[in-house]
Protein backbone atom coordinates (compact mmCIF):
# COMPACT_ATOMS: atom_id res chain seq x y z
CA UNK A 1 0.00 0.00 0.00
CA UNK A 2 1.66 3.55 -0.64
CA UNK A 3 2.20 5.89 1.53
CA UNK A 4 -1.06 8.38 1.73
CA UNK A 5 -0.78 12.15 3.01
CA UNK A 6 -2.64 15.57 2.33
CA UNK A 7 -1.99 19.06 2.77
CA UNK A 8 -2.33 20.62 6.17
CA UNK A 9 -5.75 21.12 6.91
CA UNK A 10 -7.09 18.41 4.51
CA UNK A 11 -8.11 14.91 6.06
CA UNK A 12 -6.55 12.22 4.05
CA UNK A 13 -10.11 11.23 3.20
CA UNK A 14 -10.70 14.39 1.83
CA UNK A 15 -7.81 14.38 0.22
CA UNK A 16 -8.55 11.08 -1.56
CA UNK A 17 -12.02 12.19 -2.53
CA UNK A 18 -10.54 15.82 -4.53
CA UNK A 19 -7.49 13.64 -5.87
CA UNK A 20 -10.45 11.43 -7.35
CA UNK A 21 -12.59 14.45 -8.66
CA UNK A 22 -9.37 15.97 -10.24
CA UNK A 23 -8.25 12.95 -12.06
CA UNK A 24 -11.94 12.68 -13.71
CA UNK A 25 -11.33 16.63 -14.53
CA UNK A 26 -7.97 15.53 -15.85
CA UNK A 27 -8.93 12.59 -18.08
CA UNK A 28 -11.31 14.94 -19.82
CA UNK A 29 -8.77 17.53 -20.60
CA UNK A 30 -5.93 15.07 -21.71
CA UNK A 31 -8.92 13.26 -23.82
CA UNK A 32 -9.86 17.28 -25.07
CA UNK A 33 -6.45 18.28 -25.98
CA UNK A 34 -5.85 15.14 -28.44
CA UNK A 35 -9.36 15.64 -29.93
CA UNK A 36 -8.63 19.41 -30.07
CA UNK A 37 -5.42 18.69 -32.03
CA UNK A 38 -7.61 15.86 -34.26
CA UNK A 39 -9.72 18.47 -35.20
CA UNK A 40 -6.50 20.55 -36.12
CA UNK A 41 -5.41 18.12 -38.69
CA UNK A 42 -8.89 17.41 -40.09
CA UNK A 43 -10.93 20.70 -40.50
CA UNK A 44 -10.78 22.11 -44.19
CA UNK A 45 -12.81 24.75 -46.02
CA UNK A 46 -13.15 28.29 -45.60
CA UNK A 47 -11.48 29.71 -42.37
CA UNK A 48 -8.73 26.53 -42.33
CA UNK A 49 -6.21 28.65 -41.45
CA UNK A 50 -7.68 30.89 -38.75
CA UNK A 51 -9.07 27.92 -37.08
CA UNK A 52 -6.02 25.59 -38.08
CA UNK A 53 -3.79 28.46 -35.44
CA UNK A 54 -6.59 29.38 -32.69
CA UNK A 55 -6.55 25.09 -32.28
CA UNK A 56 -2.83 24.62 -31.61
CA UNK A 57 -3.60 28.00 -28.69
CA UNK A 58 -6.22 26.10 -27.34
CA UNK A 59 -4.18 22.82 -27.09
CA UNK A 60 -1.64 25.09 -25.46
CA UNK A 61 -3.51 26.24 -22.74
CA UNK A 62 -5.68 22.88 -22.27
CA UNK A 63 -2.50 21.19 -21.32
CA UNK A 64 -1.30 23.95 -18.91
CA UNK A 65 -4.57 23.26 -17.33
CA UNK A 66 -4.06 19.32 -16.85
CA UNK A 67 -0.60 20.48 -16.04
CA UNK A 68 -2.01 22.35 -13.22
CA UNK A 69 -4.36 19.24 -12.22
CA UNK A 70 -1.95 16.76 -12.26
CA UNK A 71 0.45 18.68 -9.66
CA UNK A 72 -2.76 19.40 -7.87
CA UNK A 73 -3.36 15.57 -7.84
CA UNK A 74 0.37 15.43 -6.32
CA UNK A 75 -0.05 17.91 -4.28
CA UNK A 76 -3.30 16.10 -2.43
CA UNK A 77 -1.03 12.85 -1.81
CA UNK A 78 -2.60 11.23 -5.19
CA UNK A 79 -0.64 10.04 -8.44
CA UNK A 80 -1.93 11.63 -11.71
CA UNK A 81 -2.83 9.63 -14.58
CA UNK A 82 -2.60 10.46 -17.97
CA UNK A 83 -1.79 7.19 -19.40
CA UNK A 84 -4.15 6.57 -22.50
CA UNK A 85 -5.29 2.97 -21.05
CA UNK A 86 -6.48 5.03 -17.87
CA UNK A 87 -8.19 7.52 -19.97
CA UNK A 88 -10.03 5.18 -22.19
CA UNK A 89 -10.61 2.72 -19.13
CA UNK A 90 -12.05 5.03 -16.82
CA UNK A 91 -13.97 8.17 -19.78
CA UNK A 92 -17.76 8.40 -18.94
CA UNK A 93 -18.20 9.37 -22.47
CA UNK A 94 -17.29 8.45 -26.59
CA UNK A 95 -14.84 9.08 -28.99
CA UNK A 96 -14.97 12.45 -31.06
CA UNK A 97 -17.24 11.56 -33.52
CA UNK A 98 -16.13 13.24 -36.53
CA UNK A 99 -13.08 12.83 -39.05
CA UNK A 100 -12.15 15.58 -42.07
CA UNK A 101 -15.19 17.56 -41.85
CA UNK A 102 -15.40 21.51 -43.11
CA UNK A 103 -14.91 24.00 -40.43
CA UNK A 104 -18.42 24.68 -39.04
CA UNK A 105 -19.14 21.00 -38.74
CA UNK A 106 -16.18 20.60 -36.15
CA UNK A 107 -16.88 24.11 -34.26
CA UNK A 108 -20.16 22.84 -33.97
CA UNK A 109 -19.31 19.51 -32.44
CA UNK A 110 -16.43 20.63 -30.60
CA UNK A 111 -19.34 23.30 -29.18
CA UNK A 112 -21.35 20.46 -27.88
CA UNK A 113 -17.83 19.08 -26.60
CA UNK A 114 -17.04 22.03 -24.39
CA UNK A 115 -20.84 21.69 -23.13
CA UNK A 116 -19.49 18.55 -21.99
CA UNK A 117 -16.08 19.55 -19.99
CA UNK A 118 -17.13 22.96 -18.72
CA UNK A 119 -20.36 21.30 -16.80
CA UNK A 120 -18.32 18.69 -15.61
CA UNK A 121 -15.84 20.90 -14.04
CA UNK A 122 -18.62 23.07 -13.00
CA UNK A 123 -20.06 20.16 -11.25
CA UNK A 124 -16.23 19.52 -9.75
CA UNK A 125 -16.37 22.99 -8.45
CA UNK A 126 -19.35 22.70 -6.57
CA UNK A 127 -18.66 19.91 -4.63
CA UNK A 128 -14.91 21.11 -4.06
CA UNK A 129 -16.18 24.36 -2.72
CA UNK A 130 -16.93 22.87 0.47
CA UNK A 131 -13.78 21.03 0.90
CA UNK A 132 -10.96 23.10 -0.09
CA UNK A 133 -10.94 26.43 -1.44
CA UNK A 134 -7.66 25.87 -2.89
CA UNK A 135 -8.71 23.08 -5.07
CA UNK A 136 -11.79 24.54 -5.71
CA UNK A 137 -10.03 28.29 -7.06
CA UNK A 138 -8.42 26.14 -9.42
CA UNK A 139 -11.24 24.42 -11.21
CA UNK A 140 -13.04 28.06 -11.09
CA UNK A 141 -9.84 29.65 -12.99
CA UNK A 142 -9.80 26.45 -15.43
CA UNK A 143 -13.76 26.56 -15.77
CA UNK A 144 -13.14 30.55 -16.78
CA UNK A 145 -10.79 29.14 -19.30
CA UNK A 146 -12.93 26.63 -20.83
CA UNK A 147 -15.91 28.96 -20.87
CA UNK A 148 -13.37 31.45 -23.10
CA UNK A 149 -12.30 28.84 -25.31
CA UNK A 150 -15.84 28.04 -26.45
CA UNK A 151 -17.01 31.42 -26.53
CA UNK A 152 -14.11 31.58 -29.56
CA UNK A 153 -15.67 28.77 -30.80
CA UNK A 154 -19.24 29.72 -30.63
CA UNK A 155 -17.91 33.13 -32.06
CA UNK A 156 -17.22 31.32 -35.31
CA UNK A 157 -20.96 29.73 -35.43
CA UNK A 158 -23.53 32.41 -34.53
CA UNK A 159 -25.47 34.70 -36.47
CA UNK A 160 -25.76 38.66 -35.77
CA UNK A 161 -28.24 38.09 -33.01
CA UNK A 162 -26.32 35.58 -31.37
CA UNK A 163 -27.98 32.78 -31.88
CA UNK A 164 -26.36 29.23 -31.96
CA UNK A 165 -27.03 26.63 -35.18
CA UNK A 166 -26.32 24.01 -32.60
CA UNK A 167 -28.77 24.92 -29.58
CA UNK A 168 -30.84 22.18 -30.64
CA UNK A 169 -28.90 19.50 -31.35
CA UNK A 170 -28.50 16.77 -28.79
CA UNK A 171 -24.94 14.70 -30.47
CA UNK A 172 -22.03 15.86 -31.65
CA UNK A 173 -23.32 14.68 -35.52
CA UNK A 174 -26.13 16.62 -35.16
CA UNK A 175 -24.25 19.80 -33.83
CA UNK A 176 -21.99 19.14 -36.28
CA UNK A 177 -24.52 19.34 -39.60
CA UNK A 178 -26.78 22.21 -37.98
CA UNK A 179 -23.56 24.23 -38.08
CA UNK A 180 -22.41 23.22 -41.58
CA UNK A 181 -25.85 24.02 -43.31
CA UNK A 182 -26.30 27.49 -41.01
CA UNK A 183 -26.53 31.01 -42.50
CA UNK A 184 -23.76 33.05 -39.88
CA UNK A 185 -24.39 35.76 -41.53
CA UNK A 186 -27.82 36.26 -40.84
Amino acid sequence: MQHRYAPAGISTGDAERLAELLQERLYSLVDLSLTLKHVHWNVVGPGFIAVHEMLDDHVASIRAMSDALAERIATLGGIPNGLPGGLTANRSWDDYALGRGVVPAHLGALDMVYDGVVGAHRAAVEESGPIDPITEDLLIEQTRGLEMIQWFVRAHLQDTSGRLPTADADTELDAAAAAATADHLG
